[in-house]
C-alpha cells in the first residue's frame, strides 16, 4: 500500500525536478508568451533580441514573487498545499546605441516532494515504513545580450551558468529499529540560448513582430555525496564522483506579436523540447518531445483620458503544454488560464509598474493511480524604472 503526499509536486522527483514556468512582467498572464513580444520598459527574458527595445538612457530592473495554492488527488487521498517562491532578480541596461544587456538569476527547476511507502516484510506478517523527502532544485544566472543589426531586426544570445544540487533523503521505520539515508547530487553546466526579431508593418495590425529562439542541448554535470545512519549514530559518510549527470534537450520556439490597434495587443508561441533525444530513463518513466502553444492579449484603453483606470494594462492568455514525462505509459499534459492587471506607479506616460498575474491550471493524468493536480497561482512583480547614463545639465 502506498499514500502520497507532497510540498510541491511528486513528480518533481524524476530528473533535475518540474521546471520553472514563470515569466517576467505580464507575460505569465498573457499565456506564458513572448517570444515575438517587445516592450521599451519591460524586460523579457523569453527572447534575448527583445533587450534591443530597451531605450537609451533607461536602466530597469525588476523582481518577482509567487505563490500557489493546490489540491492534489489520486484515487484514494487528496490534499491541499501552500508554496510562497521568488521568482527572479534582473536588470538591464543599454551599452551604446546598439548594443542591449541584462544580467539576472532565476529557479531554473525544483524538488520538492514527500512520499510514504508502506510494504511487508518479506516472510512475516509486520509492515515497514519508507520516509522519502526530495528537496532542492537547479537555479540559473544568466548574461544576456541584444543587438540591433536594422531599424527591424535584431538578434541576440544569452549565456547561462547552471548549479545546484538535489537531496533525496529516506527514513526507514521498523517497530523501534530506525535507519537513515541521505543522498545529495551537486549539478553544474553552461548553457547558451539565442534568438532573433524581425519587425514590419501592416501584416496583421499596425505591427507586427516575428520571433524564434534556441536552447543548445547541455549536460548537467553531477557529483553525489551520500550518508548513512542506524538509530542515531552515524556509520557510514562517503563521496564519489559517479552520480549520473543529466541532459538537458534542445528547445525551438517561434512566436509572433501583433499591435492589431493603439490599444489591443496578440501574442501567439509554439514551443517544442526534445526530450526524446536525451538517454535517460527508468523502469518507471521514460521521456518524450514536449509541445507548448501559449496565446495571449493585453488591451490598453488610450493614455490621453485622464483616468488612472485608463493607464492600466488588462491581459489575458490559455496554455497547454504536452508534458515531457511519460509514466507507466501514460502523459502528464498541463493546462492553464491566466488573467493580469499592469499598474503605472505614476501618470507619466513611462513609469515603473506593478504587475499582478493570475493563473489557474490543472495537470493531468487519465490514469486515476497518479497524481492529478489544480492549482490557483498568484504571482506580483516589479518592474522598476531608472533613468540613468544622462549627463547633468548646467545652467
Amino acid at each position: 500500500m502506498h499514500a502520497q503526499s507532497d510540498f510541491s509536486s511528486p513528480y518533481s522527483i524524476y530528473g533535475i525536478g518540474q521546471e520553472n514556468l514563470n515569466f517576467f512582467g505580464g507575460l505569465t498572464a498573457m499565456g506564458n508568451t513572448g517570444i515575438a513580444y517587445k516592450s521599451q520598459y519591460t524586460i523579457n527574458q523569453t527572447n534575448p533580441a527583445s533587450l534591443t527595445s530597451i531605450p537609451e538612457n533607461s536602466f530597469l530592473y525588476e523582481v518577482g514573487f509567487n505563490n500557489t495554492f493546490s489540491t492534489k488527488k489520486d484515487s484514494h487521498t487528496s490534499q491541499q498545499d501552500y508554496d510562497f517562491n521568488f521568482t527572479h532578480l534582473v536588470m538591464a541596461f543599454p551599452v551604446n546605441n546598439y548594443w542591449r544587456m541584462s544580467l539576472g538569476v532565476v529557479p531554473y527547476s525544483k524538488v520538492s516532494y514527500q512520499i510514504d511507502i508502506v510494504q511487508p516484510i518479506e516472510g512475516g506478517t509486520d509492515n515497514y515504513l519508507t520516509n522519502v523527502i526530495g528537496s532542492g532544485g537547479i537555479n540559473k544566472i544568466f548574461w544576456g545580450h541584444g543587438f540591433k543589426l536594422k531599424n527591424n531586426f535584431s538578434v541576440g544570445v544569452e549565456i547561462d551558468g547552471l548549479f545546484g544540487s538535489i537531496s533525496q533523503e529516506q527514513w526507514i521505520l521498523l517497530e523501534t529499529n530506525s535507519a537513515y539515508l541521505n543522498d545529495k547530487s551537486v549539478y553544474f553546466s553552461f548553457g547558451l540560448n539565442a534568438g532573433i526579431q524581425y519587425s514590419l508593418n501592416s501584416l496583421m495590425g499596425t505591427k507586427t513582430t516575428l520571433g524564434a529562439t534556441v536552447s543548445l542541448p547541455t549536460t548537467l554535470r553531477a557529483a553525489e555525496a551520500s550518508t548513512g545512519a542506524k538509530a542515531n549514530a552515524i556509520i557510514s559518510t562517503e563521496f564519489t564522483q559517479n552520480a549520473d549527470d543529466f541532459d538537458l534537450p534542445l528547445k525551438l520556439g517561434v512566436g509572433i506579436s501583433s499591435q492589431i490597434n493603439k490599444n489591443l495587443l496578440l501574442n501567439v508561441d509554439y514551443r517544442k523540447n526534445y526530450w526524446n533525444n536525451i538517454n535517460q530513463s527508468n523502469n518507471a518513466s521514460s521521456y518524450r518531445d514536449q509541445s507548448i502553444y501559449g496565446i495571449g492579449i493585453e488591451f490598453k484603453p488610450s493614455s490621453e483620458l485622464t483616468s488612472y483606470w485608463n493607464k492600466v494594462k488588462y491581459r489575458a492568455g490559455a496554455n497547454y503544454d504536452s508534458g515531457y514525462l511519460n509514466i507507466s505509459n501514460q502523459k502528464i499534459d498541463t493546462y492553464s488560464f491566466s488573467l493580469g492587471l499592469g499598474f503605472p506607479t505614476s501618470n507619466n506616460r513611462f513609469s515603473s509598474t506593478i504587475n499582478l498575474n493570475y493563473s489557474y491550471g490543472k495537470e493531468d493524468t487519465t490514469n486515476r493511480a497518479l497524481m492529478q493536480e489544480n492549482f490557483h497561482k498568484l504571482s506580483i512583480n516589479l518592474s522598476l524604472l531608472g533613468n540613468w547614463f544622462q549627463k547633468p545639465k548646467i545652467f
